[in-house]
This record gives C-alpha cells, sequence and structure tokens, in this order.
C-alpha cells in the first residue's frame, strides 16, 4: 500500500457545487456591484475561498459581501449532490484500511452548514478547512497542517481534487494530486492521475 491517507478537495469532487456557487455568485456581484458578469467568466472562483474570489472585484466589505453569497447559495441548495460513484468509494477506501481526509477552502463554518447534511462526514477522521491555515490553495499550507496533524509523510498522501489550485498545492507540498476529472471536465490540469469516475481510484491504488 504506497498511500496511507487519501485526502479529499470538497467542491467538484465529494459534492456537486458548481452550478451553486457561480450563480450564487453571480447574483452577489449583480447586489454588490450593479453588474451581470457572464458565468464563463466566474469559473475562477472554484477552487479558491470566497475571500480570495471576491477580492478581484470592488467590494469595499469582504465580511459582508460573504454573507450575502452565503445567502444566495441557500438559494440553490436544491441543486447541490453528492457525485455518483462517491458514497461506493468510500466504503470500499474504508474496508481496505485507507485513513481519508478533507482539504477544503471552505470555511469551517460553511463546511458544517453545507457539507454535513450530505452524510458522508463520518469517513473523513482529518479536516483542514479555510480558517485552520494562513495562507490557502494553491499554497502547501493546508496539506501541510494535514500532514501533521495525521501524522503521515508526503509520500504517504494522495490529494484527490478538481481544481488547478488542487493540483498546485499538491506540487507545492510534495504529494501526488489526482485530478476528478468528472468535476475539472478537463484533463489540461497537471496531475499524476486522472480519474474519470471516483471508483477508477481504487484500481489506480491497487496497482500501486
Amino acid at each position: 500500500m504506497k498511500y496511507k491517507q487519501i485526502v479529499f478537495d470538497i467542491d467538484g469532487t465529494l459534492i456537486d457545487t458548481e452550478h451553486a456557487v457561480l450563480y450564487s455568485f453571480q447574483e452577489t456581484l449583480k447586489t454588490l456591484c450593479g453588474e451581470s458578469v457572464p458565468i464563463e467568466k466566474l469559473n475562477f472562483a472554484l477552487g479558491i475561498t470566497g475571500e480570495d474570489a471576491l477580492k478581484k472585484f470592488p467590494v469595499e466589505d469582504i465580511s459582508s459581501a460573504l454573507d450575502l453569497w452565503n445567502q444566495n447559495m441557500c438559494k440553490y441548495n436544491e441543486t447541490v449532490t453528492v457525485f455518483s460513484g462517491i458514497l461506493e468509494l468510500l466504503k470500499a477506501l474504508s474496508e481496505s484500511g485507507y485513513g481519508m481526509g478533507i482539504v477544503t477552502s471552505r470555511t469551517r463554518e460553511e463546511y458544517e452548514k453545507d457539507f454535513i447534511p450530505h452524510k458522508i462526514y463520518q469517513y473523513f477522521n482529518t479536516v483542514i478547512c479555510a480558517d485552520d491555515t494562513a495562507e490557502h490553495k494553491p499554497m502547501p499550507e493546508p496539506l501541510l497542517k494535514y500532514m501533521k496533524l495525521a501524522g503521515a509523510n508526503q509520500n504517504e498522501i494522495l490529494y484527490v481534487g478538481d481544481s488547478k489550485y488542487d493540483g498546485i498545492c499538491a506540487k507545492n507540498a510534495g504529494v501526488d494530486f489526482a485530478l476528478a476529472v468528472w468535476g475539472s471536465h478537463t484533463k489540461s490540469i497537471q496531475a499524476n492521475y486522472y480519474l474519470e469516475k471516483p471508483l477508477d481510484l481504487i484500481k489506480v491504488l491497487g496497482e500501486k
């Protein structure tokens, strides 16, 4: 068993939040800036903190803007689902003895409010949220913090995510990276492994 810990991003990897994140972001900017930014120009927000995304626009009060964005996100709750195959993957990894964790750009409050209700949280022993570190993806600190808490070294961890920020974070931390193509919709992001669907990870791990 080459890897002992499988670490997941949340959005675009475990749960499908793309529609909710982008359309609620668009709605938030419309209220704050008075302009309707095309969805395709907001894709950069997938994979980074809400604070970092908002800083790219002339928003004066980031804290209030985040509150408004979270309120708008609630309008799209019915569009958020766990990706097909994720539950089966988590059960298989657990039965095989892998440790599992999360490194996400969500705050702890967002994690508890938006992720816990999907009822797959029990599979994860260590969770690193945006407010657990001073620096965020694509910087390596979130994964380095995970390694410290989980008692694992670089070679024992495989990080699974869907964005370029996830891949760069893994590279900067010296950790192997598997791209969740079901969330990224592209293979243009550099990775050690490319997973078309969640259960492809079982095959990858079986070959190691």
